[in-house]
């Protein structure tokens, strides 16, 4: 993020209440991703008005971000990523941080 990347959160609201938010992350649901960021979609997200900006998707343990990721990327959202090991990879290294 300090870098400019658009962080995206896809995780459903169950497991964001459950678990916590991932500060600064945008929630969108997975399930109208591709709609919200596609850069020819009318409906996309002001955020996402950069096709060369680096788009980092995460889920709760890593696996539907991945694919999510690959898909950004044959819409034209070529440094759309993940991040491994998802939400649950985040949060155990912030909880080590902390001790």
């Amino acid at each position: 993020m300090a870098a400019g990347a658009l962080v995206i959160d896809t995780r459903p609201v169950d497991q964001r209440d459950r678990d916590g938010d991932l500060p600064g992350a945008v929630v969108i649901d997975r399930n109208v991703l591709e709609w919200r960021l596609d850069p020819s979609s009318p409906h996309r997200l002001p955020i996402a008005d950069d096709p060369a900006r680096r788009i980092v998707v995460v889920c709760n343990e890593g696996y539907s971000s991945s694919l999510a990721a690959h898909t950004l990327q044959r819409l034209g959202l070529t440094r759309a990523t993940d991040l491994i090991g998802g939400f649950q990879a985040w949060a155990a290294l912030a909880s080590r941080r902390t001790k």
